[in-house]
């Protein structure tokens, strides 16, 4: 399944399809499974959705969510127990049985909701793990390992660095931090959010360390990009974020990234336009990112995907 720190509804491809994506794993039926159970209209569960609907024939609460590069899922709301390994089962779960899946989802058999919201995973199984799970992320093009996720006591690492988790009752989905700068090598730029014009600080502090580097063009996104063909060592200025209580030092992979096989590298930060910042997959990339809902902390260990 994808996982999605960035929604909140949990669902999985469901026979019969009216449009589904090709996935690795033959596609659910819950016609085979004795735990599943389709959620009534104008029930409580139905309406913590964001876009409640009924199909009046069944009688069946339905539901829709779209994510920010188009991608969607359309069908019936339901419980039903998911099981993972080592036998850990959590039983009636909300979760989508869609029927109109279409967009970038990329073999997966659904998507596991990890935000903050009520309809969430880690909201819906917080007694059962204690309210705390973590992941870390292998860097895909450089690694045989998968990545990891961790739900329970385990998840929290010793060697975390912690800072506390902030709240929007606007928007209640998403895992806010306090990021009170970044520092680039012996310059630094002080950022509460990278909008644009504190993305262009960022840039800037990091082509002056970089001004020995010889430049290459932009690329899609990112308009700081360098040649490194025939490079086998390169020194390049050190990336830290700041955040209130934990400073994040980036290993040099995580902020210049490979962009074809002839040895261009562009630094992995692009501004927006918008008022919300994201501290993507790349930046997290070998760190075990712990979420401890309980003690509301999110915090940042090192080399933790051993």
């Amino acid at each position: 399944m994808v996982l999605d720190t960035g929604s909140d509804v949990v669902w999985l491809q469901c026979a019969p399809c009216k449009k589904c994506y090709s996935e690795s794993d033959p596609v659910f039926d819950p016609k085979g499974s004795r735990t599943f159970a389709p959620v009534p209209c104008g029930s409580p569960l139905c309406r913590q959705l964001d876009s409640p609907g009924c199909d009046a024939r069944k009688k069946v609460c339905e539901y829709q969510v779209s994510y920010g590069d188009g991608s969607f899922t359309v069908g019936d709301f339901a419980t039903e127990t998911l099981t993972f390994r080592r036998r850990a089962s959590v039983p009636r779960v909300a979760l989508g049985c869609g029927h109109d899946n279409e967009g970038l989802f990329v073999g997966a058999a659904g998507l596991l909701g990890l935000g903050r919201g009520m309809l969430s995973f880690p909201t819906q199984a917080g007694i059962r793990f204690n309210n705390k799970f973590s992941y870390c992320l292998v860097d895909r093009a450089a690694s045989s390992k998968p990545s990891s996720m961790v739900f329970g006591d385990l998840a929290v690492s010793r060697a975390a660095r912690f800072t506390p988790l902030l709240k929007n009752p606007k928007l209640d989905t998403f895992y806010y931090v306090e990021l009170l700068g970044i520092s680039v090598g012996d310059s630094g730029t002080s950022v509460t959010r990278l909008t644009r014009p504190a993305y262009e600080a960022l840039r800037d502090a990091f082509q002056v360390g970089a001004a020995r580097l010889k430049r290459a063009p932009e690329y899609s996104l990112f308009d700081t990009c360098f040649d490194f063909s025939g490079m086998t060592q390169v020194k390049v200025p050190t990336v830290v974020l700041h955040f209130r209580g934990a400073d994040v030092s980036l290993p040099a992979g995580n902020y210049l990234i490979p962009v074809d096989d002839k040895g261009t590298y562009c630094f992995a930060f692009a501004g927006t336009m918008s008022g919300l910042s994201i501290i993507g997959n790349i930046q997290q990339q070998g760190f075990r990112v712990v979420f401890d809902l309980a003690g509301s902390r999110v915090g940042f260990a090192p080399r933790g995907c051993a």
